[in-house]
């Protein structure tokens, strides 16, 4: 009895025994002038077998740090902070119970930072890899209290057409990403979408022209992946800003994250009063007989727009640490947007019949949207350094109901035209991914991964038309229709990367996509509207996509490469381009989808330089594209569409079609200069030849387009608190296939100043300084001439401020954590 006593005892006091064998380490990191505390400085154990990390704290406010409750055993002591050299203190021994006091460790400046292809500077900081570029667009000054979009525009190598849209080296056709997935607040609009996010929510863009296996194939142009502001510092900190500008526009927003232990939670919420003003014109004139005389029909319009949106994006999360090996990640995304839209249209026509001589048109369209994805992210890491499995599933569910009225009355005392459209849309979307990474060796790898995207959609419009007689509305069952959509994609990959000398390296890469994309359209008879027709379409597919990439590093160093790389892709169509309604808002301009498209094949190839030196670094890009069948919208004369517009003249129709082959080789330049330590300045420069192969039967000829852009940002430290940011950019007018663009230029210039010991900014902006962004078409059709001119946004001021709190200094200059040497398509950098 005594003995079972006694052992009983021991299991009791077990586990108190091996707590009280753990240990306790503090310590204190300082600046290299021995006083200055190290704010956020992370103090690492490291496994000595592999040099993995263990356990860990970051420094606080005082510099200090504690790292409670570790086991006895031998570590690898590291101390790492942006601007200085790595402490490291090897076979670092903690005894049972013996609770270790390092005292102060006094770290080293590091000499060169600009030996890592990093270029750090004036904001938007830059990393340049071959294929890759990240932006740091965090504090970019011209885009605070602007939207995604405008920030977009400001990115170098991008581009905003005339409906708000983001084109990548002249194409449009690119692929969104938020966080390396596909978000499903975006819905079918992606334009509509990124015009809500604010772009103070924004942490970096990167921006992957020709994307390895690994990544999702779809893209004409590449990927654009949007990096959502989140961190992991120690403690409570955050921030909050607030912003006012012309026409009413209005921003509040607020970040908070806080950390203790294994536990990680971050949020941000920020609210957007959006007002914008555009204009515009158009001319729409028929040819007799080949040419244009004094009875062509004529209509001649004056544009005036307004853009209102109430928009409230919220973002909350959280991260567990569950051990050293195992991370697992819950993250929530909501959008609401309540947007209107204003059209006051004036026309003018000459020689149409049964219009007089003008009318006037208004509109108003009233939306209502909700936007919500949540996602599971799991990471995993393996027995070898570096082996990792990582998995995600995330679910998406969007929202869309408006009312669209349409008022039109002529001058010469006929009926107005009065219309009603209420629309519907909804979608779910499912993401599931799982990849894993096994390391062979330093700079030799293999991955693979399964992927699986599911997306749904019902729109749906409701159309009436008021009845001159009865002063009713009656409903219009031409563009009263139902249309679902179900697209599914199921991928597998694989990669492999080796560096073969000490000089070249390869990576192959293959996945192999079944897509499947099936349409459901319901309509009414027309003879006998209570019958409802439906006609299905369905699209299905299996493609491989390999992708190869060479790399050679230049000289005695390995940051100056050349590398080749070839991929295919697909551009596969968008609801709204396979989705038949007839958009009727301007009567005088119809647009309608085809569901009958094909999706594009790709063939991208590229070759490419970076140089880095000591204050100049560029990276130099000359690629070709091949496009098959291509989707653009084709406008169709009267002639072929009376069926539509009945015995109307003068008016415009447009269709999705797969309207051509295309060739696209170019040759891009993003290069950096720090003139000074308070002067930098970026440069971009593209330049393309486009050949455009039509497809029989649309009546379309074959063109050639050469045209350019470029644009020029400097960033000037007037005082250690006081700042300055000019960019202009410029691009050339481009030929179509059907007519021609104009030039268009523009001017942003902001100023920043720090206040409250760096903790507050004040910002001030001006978005084209000289009202000079207005996009200009020309298109000649066989047997009429139509010309517009759009400006979106008028010039735009904005007053910001900011305020910051917790720890925010992380390192020397106040900068980021800088991340480790840049990925090239998924793989280590050759």
């Amino acid at each position: 009895m005594l003995l079972k006593k006694a052992l009983s005892s021991l299991l009791l006091l077990f586990p108190l025994f091996l707590l009280a064998q753990k240990v306790n380490i503090s310590g204190k990191v300082l600046e290299q002038d021995s006083i200055s505390p190290a704010v956020g400085a992370s103090v690492s154990l490291l496994s000595t077998v592999n040099n993995a990390y263990l356990r860990g704290q970051q420094t606080g406010s005082n510099g200090n740090f504690q790292i409670p409750e570790v086991d006895p055993g031998t570590y690898n002591l590291q101390v790492t902070f942006v601007g200085y050299k790595t402490f490291t203190r090897s076979n670092f021994v903690v005894e049972p119970g013996k609770d270790i006091n390092l005292g102060s460790i006094v770290l080293v400046e590091e000499g060169e930072l600009l030996s890592e292809i990093v270029v750090q500077g004036q904001v938007p900081d830059l990393q340049i890899g071959i294929d890759k570029k990240v932006f740091d667009v965090s504090q970019s000054m011209v885009s605070v209290g602007g939207s995604a979009q405008d920030l977009l525009g400001n990115v170098p190598t991008l581009q905003l057409e005339s409906d708000g849209s983001v084109s990548l080296r002249g194409s449009t056709n690119v692929r969104f990403l938020v966080d390396g997935k596909e978000s499903a607040m975006a819905g079918s609009d992606i334009n509509s979408f990124l015009q809500s996010l604010p772009a103070d929510a924004i942490a970096k863009v990167e921006i992957i022209t020709n994307p390895s296996a690994k990544y999702d194939a779809e893209g004409q142009s590449g990927i654009i992946n949007i990096i959502l502001k989140k961190n992991a510092r120690l403690g409570l900190n955050g921030s909050v800003t607030a912003s006012g500008g012309s026409y009413e526009n209005a921003n509040a927003g607020v970040t908070l994250n806080y950390r203790a232990g294994k536990m990680n939670y971050f949020g941000n919420y920020n609210f957007a009063r959006r007002h914008s003003l555009g204009d515009g014109t158009s001319d729409n004139v028929d040819y007799i007989n080949g040419a244009i005389t004094d009875l062509s029909p004529r209509t001649q319009s004056i544009e005036e727009s307004s853009r209102l949106g109430y928009n409230h994006t919220i973002r909350f999360g959280t991260d567990y640490y569950m051990n050293d090996k195992t991370t697992l990640s819950l993250t929530t995304n909501l959008s609401l947007r309540d947007n209107e839209r204003g059209n006051d249209i004036n026309y003018n026509y000459w020689n149409v019949p049964g219009l007089g001589s003008s009318s006037f048109r208004n509109s108003l369209q009233h939306e209502d949207d909700l936007g919500i994805d949540a996602q599971v992210d799991f990471k995993r890491t393996l027995n070898r350094e570096g082996e990792e499995l990582t998995a995600n599933v995330s679910f998406g569910y969007d929202t869309e109901d408006g009312v669209n009225d349409f008022h039109q009355t002529f001058a010469n005392g006929n009926a107005d035209l009065k219309r009603v459209n209420n629309t519907s849309e909804s979608g779910k979307n499912w993401n599931m991914q799982l990849d894993y990474v096994l390391p062979f060796g330093e700079n030799h790898k293999f991955e693979a991964g399964y992927r699986s995207i599911l997306r749904y959609s019902d729109e749906s419009q409701y159309s009436e038309e008021l009845d001159s007689i009865t002063q009713n509305f009656i409903p219009d069952y031409r563009i009263t229709n139902d249309f679902d959509m179900a697209s599914t994609v199921h991928a597998l990959y694989v990669n492999y990367q080796r560096q073969i000398t000490d000089k070249f390296g390869a990576q192959v890469g293959l996945r192999a996509e079944q897509a499947n994309l099936n349409t459901n359209i319901y309509s009414h008879d027309l003879e006998n509207p209570s019958i409802i027709k439906n006609d299905q379409g369905k699209l299905d597919y299996f493609r491989l996509y390999p992708s190869v990439f060479l790399s050679y590093a230049v000289g005695e160093g390995k940051s100056d490469k050349v590398q080749l790389s070839y991929s295919r892709r697909v551009q596969r169509p968008r609801g709204w381009q396979v989705n038949p309604f007839i958009d009727v808002s301007d009567v005088q301009n119809y647009r309608q989808g085809n569901p009958n498209l094909m999706p594009e094949d790709i063939h991208a190839t590229e070759l490419s330089f970076s140089k880095f030196y000591t204050k100049w670094n560029f990276v130099a890009s000359a690629f070709y594209r091949r496009v098959n069948d291509q989707t653009q919208p084709v406008i169709y004369d009267e002639d072929l569409i009376a069926d539509i517009v009945g015995d109307r003249t003068n008016v415009t129709y447009m269709k999705w079609e797969n309207a051509s082959d295309l060739d696209a080789a170019g040759f891009e330049l993003i290069s950096k200069v720090n003139l000074t330590k308070w002067w930098d300045v970026t440069g971009n420069a593209n330049l393309s030849h486009i050949t455009f192969h039509p497809k029989d039967g649309l009546g379309l000829v074959g063109r050639n387009s050469f045209n350019w852009n470029a644009n020029l940002t400097t960033n000037v430290k007037i005082t250690p608190t006081f700042s300055a940011q000019v960019r202009g950019d410029y691009r050339s007018g481009m030929k179509t296939m059907q007519g021609e663009m104009e030039p268009m230029k523009g001017v942003d210039v902001a100023l920043k100043k720090d206040v409250l010991k760096n903790r507050g900014t004040f910002m001030l902006n001006v978005r084209d300084a000289f009202n000079t962004r207005k996009f200009q078409m020309h298109n000649y059709l066989p047997n009429r001439e139509t010309q517009f001119s759009h400006r979106w946004m008028r010039r735009m001021i904005t007053l910001s401020f900011s305020y910051r709190f917790g720890i925010q200094n992380l390192g020397k200059n106040n900068r980021e954590d800088r991340q480790p040497e840049m990925e090239d398509m998924g793989g280590q950098q050759f």
